[in-house]
């Protein structure tokens, strides 16, 4: 595996005694992009900002392209593009110079036609010469990833870069993110919207309480974590399950129209034929069905409300 971040025992303690990380451990893949999913002060954005040399971890080590981010910064930082959740300051700056000046910050030469390059991929080159008081959210949600983009980052950050953003403008976003995937930038994503993780990563990890408690390839972890559910709409509603089913472990819906049978997709047998004649025997009968797979976000619920 060619990792371009690898991060060992890396933990965060605050003066006050919380514990924002602990003892993380977490190798990124060059070239993939990963999601990271956590709930509110689960330490995605602590683990991001010492990563980016923003806040310093307690203890621990991280290697960004091979450079230790404590020891060898500079090298470490100029591989990072950093998109954070909040809204850039400069205001009275126009798109075009903000963009410029940051490429600058890393040491870059100039560079006009990349700077258009990327600002016409984000749909701003119109916007170049506005002031970022001028533009919308949206708009300055943009011009974060044009920073970020500005002096060809490696490794990539999104902190919750769609936050705030309506349906078309997110979409495009996570066009580019393709594009910039597609040409070997390695993309690390945080993001409240689940269903862009389970479109878009390659992987998914999840933090709860400072700890990561699982990484793994998401099409992977859909099949073995995601359940199915068949889903019977009754011929009559009932007011309570048949004794006789109890094993099957039902559940009653739409006020006894419902009938839901949730099942295991690893085993090797569903149970779902059994169950069918069981109904008929207990004279359950129904009009129609279907079968549901569990989504990412199901799964995300469920693992995090899991004791630690």
């Amino acid at each position: 595996m060619d990792s371009i971040l690898s991060i060992s025992n890396l933990s965060k303690t605050y003066a006050g005694g919380f514990e924002a990380l602990k003892n993380v451990n977490l190798e990124i893949e060059r070239g993939e992009i990963f999601a990271l999913l956590g709930p509110n002060g689960a330490g995605k954005t602590t683990l991001i900002n010492i990563v980016c040399g923003i806040v310093s971890a307690s203890s621990g080590k991280a290697l960004v392209n091979g450079h230790d981010i404590s020891t060898d910064f500079r090298k470490a930082r100029e591989v990072i593009g950093l998109v954070p959740q909040e809204l850039p300051v400069e205001t009275f700056e126009s798109v075009w110079n903000t963009c410029t000046f940051s490429r600058g910050l890393f040491g870059r030469s100039p560079n006009p036609a990349h700077i258009e390059k990327v600002l016409k991929s984000l749909s701003l080159w119109d916007k170049k010469d506005s002031r970022i008081m001028e533009l919308s959210g949206g708009m300055k949600r943009r011009v974060l990833i044009a920073k970020a983009l500005s002096h060809d980052p490696e490794l990539l950050f999104l902190d919750e870069p769609t936050a705030g953003v309506d349906v078309e403008l997110r979409q495009a976003m996570w066009r580019v993110v393709n594009e910039l995937r597609d040409s070997g930038v390695t993309v690390i994503l945080t993001t409240h919207y689940i269903a862009e993780a389970e479109q878009m990563a390659d992987r998914v990890g999840i933090i709860n309480g400072g700890e990561i408690i699982l990484v793994q390839e998401k099409d992977s972890l859909m099949q073995e974590l995601g359940k199915k559910q068949l889903t019977l709409n009754l011929h009559e509603a009932l007011q309570e399950i048949p004794s006789q089913l109890s094993a099957y472990k039902l559940v009653l819906n739409d006020e006894g129209r419902e009938l839901v049978y949730t099942y295991d997709t690893k085993d090797e047998r569903t149970g779902i034929t059994a169950l069918l004649g069981e109904l008929q025997a207990a004279d359950v009968r129904f009009n129609d069905l279907h079968t549901s797979q569990s989504s990412l976000e199901d799964i995300f619920v469920d693992l995090v409300k899991r004791p630690q």
